[in-house]
């Protein structure tokens, strides 16, 4: 009897070296059914192997995760279905060591890692730096990539804590897809789709895309959100491939400063109580474009190709963030000024590479080489109210214009319905600041292995940027009053270009005494461009930081159980800071006027672990220690206090999640898990810094009485804990989750505004059909 059997590739917890990373797309499970001669039906043989991982996008040198010496963790697509992630904060629950600090008054998500802020130029989205000033929709991402340390070797200008790339969902040779439907807490939803498959032998498509529809525990508070992600894959031919994305996101949202301070004490108010005004709106529109070209010359070298296109579009009107709090005689009392605003950017983006492995004798090179080139040109748009023009002062040759005071509220009292309703005009902006970036970097990267045991990384990237910063404002006449006169059609104040270069080296060592275990130590370094001159009105070079880091990578079972634990230190010994003296020698006042010679120093442990014991059931668990602080200041007048920790790191944090389901038996389809995450003590709001007083009445030297103003806000540590529930029948799917079981109530605070309560218990359902 003859058997024709298909052979099917089934991963049930794809995971590798640190990394935590579930992928429906990377094997499939092919069951068929092949007739008898006699026309009998056979029974289906399904064969399970293991194979290795798809590459970390972000590491772009393909390096396996065993050969590169620093920590990586992957959360993938089927992750973030089971725990129904909604905002990029809730995948980063699986991501040990990242965490959000602030929500930034509704707009955005801050990430801080080992200290450090990712949100500026540490977030990417397919390799590429994208404007992080928007809160980027989950239902499009295959995965989420989080490298840790210094990356500045492949991206240039980033701080050293690490960096995280999203990755879009890409176009697949099967047809196939999904429509799902998400209903929660506060009236939320959210209906999705996702269709790929082919249109030819050498093209094929995917397009997914999604609507929220959401009001918010904040009274007030709502989102709408719409997002859609179409792309295209051609073969070329099999050794070329092109891929062509692009997305586009528009949300309209509501300005959310959350509750108030006194002092440095959150103030105990409900929390769902909204303060701003009930006209208070915000509107995102972010759209990307890029294409991909692969080639492969053969089964050594390969050519990469990519280019890509953003627009970022934010504007804002609502009452402004808290103030006024510690300066009136009635407790409670909040001045609700207000704010408009309008930012938008664009982001261009090409970068060339080239990949490929040779021998020189018995010594095998794996070489990554190339070169990256990147625009950002960014405007943002001052406004005045109601024609009331009060210039309070020049800055930079400009005019400044106070703030308008909508209101003044007392937060203990506060009455929603009888509130001040009116919307005040804004008939037009009194400034405009245009900020034009280039950035180009090349570098040079090769992991040696001298043996099958002994590895070295060795690379180097000189890295260019160029800043110039153009100024329009009104112009005023003798009345002092505004002319008419749109500030674009104005004399612009044009800022010196400034232009820093750096190079940034890394070396590691790798030792493999087994396969299955990799130590490794490594050394790189990154650099930080810095405002302000030096005394005598030179620019201000950039900080140039350094990173050590050793750990050790276990992986037991073909990936059943790996274990990552790595120990850092980063070390920023020139910091900017406030210069002592002035170039008359004497004592200076002036925060414009800097030194290098400050210091910070952050040194930690991360420990992962990720496992899957049995089949169906995925573990991830996770611990990290951080102490970040200044190490050494200068004492002058804006400096910060000599051994205090940064503002906004948590010393510890730790994840711990698992997910079951059942594949045979009485049960088969039916799914459970629970994550854990615990955020530990923290300050907000600003690190304490040296007061200057000048003396009164004034004497030659002039003396000053300096005190140390105490402005950081403690916060307490916190766990939540979110449960869920499901089952698969054949097509269909439901799947209910309970977020923050124990209901715990704690803060994000931005510096010392924008203290934005965490989200209540609630339960989401996801309802889901594949094809």
């Amino acid at each position: 009897m003859k058997y024709i059997l298909l052979f099917g590739l089934s991963i049930l917890s794809l995971t590798s070296y640190g990394q935590q990373y579930t992928n429906n797309d990377s094997g499939s499970s092919i069951n068929d059914t092949v007739k008898k001669r006699k026309g009998e039906e056979l029974k289906s043989v399904i064969i399970t192997t293991n194979r290795e991982p798809k590459p970390v996008t972000a590491v772009r040198s393909g390096l396996k995760p065993m050969d590169n010496p620093q920590s990586i963790q992957v959360i993938g697509s089927e992750v973030i279905e089971q725990q129904q992630a909604i905002r990029l904060s809730d995948v980063i629950k699986n991501a040990n060591g990242v965490y959000v600090s602030s929500a930034r008054g509704g707009a955005q998500e801050s990430f801080f890692s080992r200290g450090y802020d990712m949100s500026a130029n540490n977030m990417f989205k397919n390799g590429f730096r994208y404007n992080s000033g928007s809160i980027p929709d989950v239902s499009g991402l295959e995965k989420v990539e989080f490298l840790k340390g210094g990356s500045a070797l492949l991206f240039g200008n980033v701080a050293p804590g690490g960096i995280l790339n999203l990755v879009t969902k890409t176009p697949l040779f099967k047809a196939g897809g999904e429509i799902s439907m998400q209903m929660g807490s506060y009236a939320f939803y959210k209906p999705s789709f996702d269709f790929y498959g082919p249109l030819s032998k050498s093209v094929a498509f995917r397009i997914n895309g999604s609507y929220e529809n959401s009001e918010s525990f904040r009274d007030v508070v709502k989102n709408e959100r719409l997002y859609i992600n179409p792309s295209l894959l051609f073969v070329i031919n099999p050794k070329t491939q092109i891929t062509v994305q692009g997305d586009y996101l528009t949300a309209d949202w509501t300005p959310d400063f959350g509750t108030g301070i006194i002092g440095k004490e959150i103030l105990d108010l409900p929390r769902n109580a909204f303060y701003g005004s009930l006209w208070s709106n915000g509107t995102t529109k972010s759209a990307s474009a890029s294409v991909l070209l692969n080639h492969d010359f053969n089964k050594n070298w390969k050519l990469n190709f990519n280019s890509s296109f953003q627009s970022y579009d934010r504007a804002q009107l609502s009452t402004a963030q808290l103030s006024g709090l510690e300066t009136y005689a009635t407790p409670g009392d909040w001045n609700r000024g207000l704010s408009k605003t309008k930012n938008l950017e664009q982001i261009l983006g090409d970068q060339l590479s080239l990949q490929g492995n040779f021998y020189t004798g018995s010594v095998k090179h794996q070489l990554y080489t190339g070169v990256d080139w990147e625009n950002s040109f960014a405007t943002a748009y001052t406004y005045t109210f109601d024609e009331k023009y009060v210039q309070t002062g020049t800055k930079n040759g400009l005019p400044v214009y106070g703030p308008t005071l909508y209101d003044t509220i007392n937060l203990f009292t506060f009455d929603p319905n009888t509130q001040r309703k009116d919307i005040p005009t804004t008939d037009r902006a009194t400034a405009i600041s245009k900020t034009d970036t280039n950035r180009f970097g090349v570098y040079f990267q090769d992991l040696v292995s001298i043996t099958e045991k002994f590895k070295v990384l060795a690379g180097l990237r000189w890295s260019w940027q160029e800043t110039e910063v153009s100024t329009y404002s009104e112009i005023l006449n003798a009345a002092k009053t505004a002319q008419v006169v749109a500030p674009e059609n104005a004399t612009a104040v044009v800022a010196p270009k400034k232009l820093d270069n750096a190079f940034s080296p890394k070396v590691g060592l790798i030792y493999q005494p087994i396969k299955e275990i990799s130590l490794f130590g490594s050394y790189s370094s990154s650099f930080t461009p810095n405002t302000g001159t030096t005394v005598d009105s030179k620019p201000i070079a950039p900080s140039i930081i350094d990173q050590y880091e050793t750990g050790i990578k276990i992986d037991f079972l073909q990936g059943m159980l790996t274990t990552n634990v790595t120990v850092y230190q980063i070390t920023n010994s020139n910091l900017a800071q406030t210069a002592e003296f002035d170039a008359n020698g004497a004592l200076n006042v002036n925060s414009q006027l800097k030194v290098l010679g400050g210091g910070t120093r952050s040194k930690g442990v991360e420990i992962d672990v990720t496992a899957t014991p049995v089949e169906g059931l995925s573990v991830n668990a996770g611990y990290s220690y951080n102490d970040m602080r200044y190490t050494n200041t200068s004492g002058t007048n804006g400096s910060f206090v000599e051994g205090d920790r940064v503002a906004r790191t948590p010393q510890t944090t730790a994840n711990l999640s698992f997910f079951y389901k059942l594949n045979d038996g009485m049960f088969k389809g039916l799914s459970f898990g629970a994550i854990g995450n615990y955020i530990g003590n923290r300050l907000g709001g600003w690190n304490d810094d040296y007061l200057w007083t000048e003396n009164k009445p004034a004497t030659n030297p002039k003396t000053y009485t300096v005190t140390i103003r105490d402005r950081d806000i403690p916060l307490e540590a916190y766990t939540t804990i979110d449960v869920s529930a499901g089952y698969e029948w054949r097509k269909f799917s439901i799947l209910c989750k309970l977020s923050n079981v124990t209901n715990e109530l704690n803060y994000t605070v931005h510096e010392n505004y924008s203290v934005n309560p965490i989200a209540p218990r609630q339960i989401m359902t996801s309802l889901k059909y594949k094809f």
